[in-house]
């Protein structure tokens, strides 16, 4: 089996895959500390049983010091296992349309390769994670580049570390757009101004898109805070909760038969 290992700056995402079949997935939090021990001994015991199962390993890490450890684990717990890490410089099969190709995220690689897998069009993908990443990809699979926002947490923990009468809520749908308190007032702000955001940022990308060659256009959600968004988004078209999971195996596809 093909463990799938997405390591993010707030969550560590596992995805088991037998053949082309995701048979399980798993998430935990990240934390810059970790050793390449811990996390071995944490991801063995999510895993359980399976954990013996594993013949391959295809892994990317957004956060430098657990890139490190994940080297080191991978080392350590799986010497004869084959593996592939995604970063700069490992070649995943997708063209880099950007001034440094070598700045484009591991995450932001194979979920390109993921979308173009899924739709033979342009595609834009909305990531919500730690920042909220809105990618473009072109009919032929390239990555065209895209933007950065501050994440949803993120924005909700500033907003509640600056402003003195105001504090962190439940992320949830309140009653009425028009608040009728405090908590409703920031939840109204928080859901409904984030699907306003990611909805102009991909208005503009599919406009952009069409400019360069017509054609349907796929906007894909995904990352662990998109089922908060996406139910009121007017223009993301599909959920894909596992993107990036699929990403990491298709890069592993690749990567193996380019080194059979």
């Amino acid at each position: 089996m093909l463990l799938a290992i997405d390591i993010g700056n707030t969550n560590i995402v596992l995805g088991l895959y037998s053949g082309p079949d995701l048979v399980g997935d798993w998430r935990m939090r990240a934390d810059a500390q970790m050793t390449a021990d811990e996390l071995a001994l944490t991801m063995r015991g999510l895993l359980g049983e399976q954990a013996s199962a594993v013949t391959g390993i295809s892994a990317l890490s957004t956060v430098p010091a657990l890139l490190r450890e994940l080297r080191v684990m991978l080392r350590r717990y799986y010497p004869r296992a084959p593996k592939v890490v995604v970063e700069p410089g490992v070649r995943t099969g997708v063209p880099l349309l950007v001034d440094n190709p070598r700045e484009v995220g591991g995450d932001r690689l194979v979920n390109t390769l993921a979308a173009h897998h899924l739709h033979n069009t342009a595609c834009v993908v909305v990531d919500f994670g730690t920042s909220t990443n809105v990618d473009a990809i072109s009919a032929r699979g390239e990555f065209l580049g895209g933007a950065f926002a501050p994440g949803i947490e993120i924005s909700v923990d500033a907003l509640a570390a600056r402003a003195a009468a105001l504090r962190k809520v439940e992320l949830t749908r309140p009653r009425s757009v028009i608040g009728k308190n405090t908590v409703e007032c920031l939840q109204s702000g928080i859901l409904y101004g984030f699907a306003g955001q990611v909805d102009g940022l991909v208005r503009r990308f599919v406009k952009e898109l069409s400019a360069d060659g017509g054609g349907p256009v796929a906007v894909l959600a995904t990352g662990g805070l998109a089922p908060l968004v996406i139910g009121e988004s007017e223009t993301i078209t599909e959920h894909v909760p596992d993107l990036t999971l699929l990403g990491l195996r298709l890069a592993f596809e690749r990567h193996t038969r380019t080194h059979s």
